[in-house]
């Protein structure tokens, strides 16, 4: 990445990028690199910049429904298939005052998790 000179990293949600996520997070941020995770809150309390994800506890509860539904006789092939409606934003305050950034109060304010 030092080589392409990048303004920012991006890092999609996998098992890999949680299991790494510290090191990525502080390899980023001692590079001075904003980093966006799909990861909310979790990465952002790591120290990335912000974090953008389904909200995973809702999507736990939906996970329930199913199991339920299943262990009650429907079969899994009639259930619906379902997208995430509910999502989670948490910015890093701290995070973005060491990188000499700033948000504008129209972000901060539609965000679920603020670090500071």
């Amino acid at each position: 990445m030092r080589r392409w000179h990048p303004d920012a990293l991006v890092v999609l949600t996998s098992g890999s990028s949680i299991v790494h996520l510290r090191q990525i997070v502080d390899l980023a941020n001692k590079n001075k690199l904003p980093t966006i995770y799909g990861a909310a809150p979790l990465a952002a309390r790591a120290g990335a910049l912000l974090a953008y994800s389904p909200d995973f506890l809702d999507q736990t509860r939906h996970a329930a429904l199913f199991v339920d539904s299943i262990l009650k006789g429907a079969k899994p092939a009639d259930l619906p298939v379902r997208q995430p409606t509910k999502f989670r934003l948490a910015i890093n305050l701290s995070t973005a005052k060491a990188l000499g950034l700033t948000f504008p109060q129209s972000i901060v304010i539609r965000a679920d998790d603020i670090l500071e």
